[in-house]
């Protein structure tokens, strides 16, 4: 018997939330579209479609399920307490969107009582959907066929193949240290891929994620796709990885124990 009863109806909805944010989105990707920065010494972009799919979805949730809590990066929080919480970001990898690169994607999550009850990550443009059943994770390609997914394994560093968005996260020099050390010990690091890295470590393609400088909504709706799947998403220290921070995702529970050891000395 399903865990919750209305499982498959709030799935329904994070499914139609991608439809609608992603028709908003395609027609400014690959245009001249004007950038404005957020703030900070780290440039933090944010386009018209980041605003206008948040906002899509926003009315859509409104509409539909008035008494949900919202926990967005463009418009703040919304009854944030509420029992059901939607944690949306609607462009993750602005960066990339900005610069034409297919390495982004519409983060949707609910949490129940704070706690991660489904996760979907969508990429529009190339046609690729992940996201969390009860038990499993998933991935549907743009030919429309469905495949349930799964972490591979991988017991040791020197086989890991280790990706993170930005060296630029690292913006403190203990941070950058503890990435170094972990970076020398993997058979490969590459950089670049936003949300697109976690959903490919929960499709069996990398095996480390590492980032620094995350807020919720960057990493909530990616926590059931990966646990799902079979891997493990902690902090640096291994704790709880629900409010940001310095964020670990392993495919294979012994890695993660490995790469702790790393990041927490």
């Amino acid at each position: 018997m399903p865990t919750n009863p209305d499982f498959d109806d709030l799935l329904a909805t994070a499914h139609a939330l991608a439809d609608q944010a992603g028709a908003v989105i395609l027609p400014h990707f690959r245009t001249a579209l004007a950038i404005d920065h957020k703030g900070g010494a780290l440039f933090d972009p944010v386009t018209a479609a980041d605003l206008a799919a948040e906002t899509a979805i926003r009315d859509a949730l409104a509409a539909t399920h008035p008494a949900h809590g919202i926990v967005g990066e463009e418009f703040g929080s919304t009854a944030a307490d509420a029992d059901y919480c939607w944690i949306i970001d609607p462009i993750d990898g602005t960066r990339a969107f900005i610069v034409g690169q297919p390495l982004w994607g519409t983060l949707i999550g609910l949490v129940r009582q704070g706690r991660p009850l489904l996760g979907l990550m969508n990429q529009p443009f190339t046609g690729e959907r992940y996201w969390s059943g009860e038990r499993q994770s998933y991935f549907r390609h743009s030919s429309g066929i469905e495949q349930t997914i799964h972490t591979r394994a991988c017991a040791s560093l020197s086989e890991a193949l280790l990706t993170a968005s930005s060296p630029d996260l690292f913006e403190t020099k203990e941070e950058q240290a503890r990435f170094a050390a972990l970076a020398s010990a993997v058979r490969l690091r590459r950089f670049g891929g936003d949300c697109y890295n976690y959903c490919l470590l929960a499709l069996g393609q990398i095996d480390l994620v590492v980032e620094a400088g995350l807020k919720d909504f960057d990493i909530v709706p990616l926590i059931p796709i990966i646990e799902r799947a079979g891997g493990v998403v902690s902090t640096w220290e291994g704790g709880d990885p629900r409010r940001g921070g310095r964020i670990l995702a392993a495919g294979d529970p012994r890695l993660h124990e490995q790469a702790v050891k790393i990041l927490s000395r």
